[in-house]
């Protein structure tokens, strides 16, 4: 029936604006992200908006707030629309969040966001949920100690920010999805055990992978545990069909980690499975795979190989730290062949028999990557840059992330400019092994006009790439 399909797609939606006494009228169309709707307020600010084809204006709806802190909104919104849609749930998220703003700028902006929603649309106000990742998760797990209307948050690849500023008065729900190869991976397991002790309702999910937005199977599973909590707390009427259906789903995801393998991971899952379902119903089935787990000698193994190298881990990163602030702080280039031989060692868990072993090498790396960016930012953040400390910092990414021709680049320039052409061609040729070939980039690199008509430089560009810009001049 045509009728009932554009009844699907369109809600109309007549805002009274102010005591001015006219409607404003937006077409809100279901299933597909609205960008761009504008605040009313006076300052220019926008926000996406999502609402899953079931939606009706006749009853409340749950509302996940979704964070990307470069404001790319309808981006952030798209990573979660195929949950939202199967579970029922409003997104929105804000154009005008940044990074660069401070964040109680962040939070004032989300505050008006969010009164916006709640006068255009009905928001069951005890069910508003904020999510985000990496420095988005962080802004996301501050906000409901400063919003109290938030309830429940869902923090991807990010531990809890700051313990300190928990209140156990004002408790909510915190879900945390994580990769075992992501560097995140130890601190939100730190995260999680003090939310619990502080008796916070917490749940981790744990998924094969790195530092990355997680797949959708995981952002379901947390606005499912968001669904059943409701339900739990009478927030939503108990629905004993979905609560079987999820806990079968579960029940079967564990069951084939078992049979799999993945016997951490089984048990990461029933602990967050039987924390969800005590309320709900019998989990005696649980209870019953985790007693037999205990007793599996593999898993024995795995548990003390997995502790084993998170302890390990923590010490090999208190160094990375102590040696980068030593280095930074005492110019210490000499120190370059101490990085090189520390990603030779990590290279060499890559090929452990070792499981645990394996994703502590990549946490690791991805750990010193993200150690050597944070400084970055500090250095380029204050009013006089140390061009130096930058410099060292880019020939350390260059041992700790070889392949991003980048900061090979920033070298050679800034070395040319300093007249050291001896630093710069050494890097021309890293970058060249590394098989970079932009021809075109190379001979336009700023600074580098005197550097680029010698012959050394042109003799190192034939080797690698077929022909030089200037013919080499023999003497």
């Amino acid at each position: 029936d045509d009728n009932i399909s554009m009844k699907k797609i369109i809600v109309f939606l007549f805002l009274g604006v102010g005591c001015l006494g006219y409607a404003q009228q937006i077409t809100l169309k279901k299933g597909i992200p609205i960008d761009s709707i504008t605040v009313r307020d006076s300052i220019p600010e926008s926000f996406s908006l999502y609402l899953p084809t079931s939606f009706e204006m006749d009853k409340n709806w749950p509302i996940l707030l979704i964070f990307d802190m470069e404001g790319r909104g309808k981006r952030a919104i798209r990573m979660f629309m195929e949950s939202a849609e199967k579970e029922g749930y409003v997104l929105a998220a804000s154009n005008n969040v940044h990074d660069s703003l401070t964040t109680s700028r962040n939070i004032l902006t989300t505050g008006r966001m969010l009164n916006d929603i709640i006068k255009m649309l009905p928001i069951q106000k005890d069910r508003i949920y904020s999510s985000g990742f990496g420095s988005g998760a962080r802004f996301a797990s501050v906000l409901p100690i400063f919003l109290k209307d938030i309830s429940g948050v869902i923090s991807c690849g990010a531990g809890y920010p700051n313990i300190e500023l928990l209140d156990t008065n004002n408790l909510f729900h915190f879900i945390g999805i994580v990769g075992k190869e992501d560097f995140a991976y130890p601190e939100m397991l730190i995260s999680k055990s003090v939310l619990g002790r502080l008796k916070f309702p917490s749940q981790l999910l744990v998924f094969k992978g790195g530092h990355e937005w997680p797949n959708t199977d995981y952002l379901e599973k947390a606005l499912e545990i968001f669904t059943l909590s409701a339900m739990a707390k009478g927030l939503k009427e108990k629905d004993e069909a979905y609560v079987n259906d999820t806990y079968t789903k579960n029940l079967r995801e564990i069951n084939l980690l078992i049979s799999s393998g993945k016997l951490i991971e089984a048990d990461n899952l029933l602990d967050e499975v039987m924390s969800v379902y005590r309320v709900l119903k019998d989990t005696d089935s649980l209870k019953k795979i985790k007693r037999e787990l205990k007793k599996d000698k593999l898993f024995k193994t795995m548990t003390r190989n997995e502790n084993a190298t998170l302890l390990k881990e923590s010490f090999i990163k208190e160094d990375y730290v102590y040696y980068l602030e030593e280095d930074l702080a005492t110019y210490n280039y000499n120190n370059l062949g101490w990085w090189i031989y520390q990603m030779g060692e990590l290279k060499k868990y890559d090929n452990s028999k070792i499981e645990a072993e394996k994703e502590m090498g990549k946490r690791l790396l991805g750990y010193v990557n993200a150690l050597i960016e944070d400084n970055m930012d500090i250095v380029n953040s204050g009013s006089e840059v140390d061009q130096e400390v930058l410099s060292l910092l880019w020939m350390l990414k260059t041992i700790t992330d070889p392949s991003d021709y980048d900061y090979y680049l920033k070298i050679i320039a800034n070395s040319a400019r300093m007249d050291d052409y001896g630093t710069s061609l050494f890097y021309l040729e890293e970058l060249l092994k590394q098989g970079y070939t932009n021809k075109a980039e190379l001979y336009s690199l700023e600074n580098t006009a005197l550097l680029r008509i010698t012959p050394e430089f042109n003799e190192i560009v034939a080797k690698y790439l077929k022909d030089a810009r200037y013919e080499i001049i023999e003497e």
